[in-house]
């Protein structure tokens, strides 16, 4: 059959709507999420004061936030994006300029680089970052230390709004 209803233009027509649907179904691209000199607007990835924000970064699925707590000791505040699960635990600095958290036998490492979870020797997953902040570095409030982020993050969960909870398991 050659007429305008043969298989293959039936195909084709087929192909061609279902790649048109996905299309529009894709969700527009949106920028970086709200952040200011405390670390991401309504997240557990904020600080209490500009002043005690040490670092703040966000992956593809975890926003983070390293803050000065009295003592001079450091707290990681991060969430996961995909359930809004928070974490909020006691950090350490390193020599190579990374923070390590724990919680319940799970590693946390943030770096301008990535955050990583392991435990032990045995890395369970790195995720780079997509957006990262050093607030006051190079007298630079603010200054993102990486490129522009590649991958669109989502805006905050309701999950996450406010960022007073504390001790939820994230992995």
């Amino acid at each position: 059959m050659s007429g305008p209803w043969s298989p293959r233009r039936c195909i084709t027509a087929a192909v061609t709507a279902g790649v048109m649907l996905l299309a529009v179904g894709v969700p527009a691209a949106s920028a970086a999420p709200a952040s200011d000199a405390r670390g991401y607007v309504d997240s557990t990835a904020r600080c209490a004061s500009a002043e005690a924000t040490v670092l703040f970064g966000s992956t593809d699925a975890s926003r983070v936030a390293i803050c000065s707590v009295s003592g001079g000791k450091y707290e990681y505040r991060g969430v996961r994006l995909r359930d809004g699960a928070k974490l909020i635990v006691p950090a350490t600095s390193n020599d190579n300029g990374a923070f390590l958290a724990e919680n319940a036998g799970i590693e946390y490492m943030v770096s301008a680089k990535s955050l990583v979870l392991s435990v032990g020797e045995k890395v369970i997953r790195e995720e780079s970052m997509v957006d990262f902040h050093r607030p006051g570095a190079q007298d630079a409030p603010s200054a993102p230390v990486s490129a522009t982020p590649t991958t669109p993050l989502p805006p905050p969960l309701a999950a996450e709004v406010g960022g007073s909870g504390s001790g939820s398991r994230r992995g």
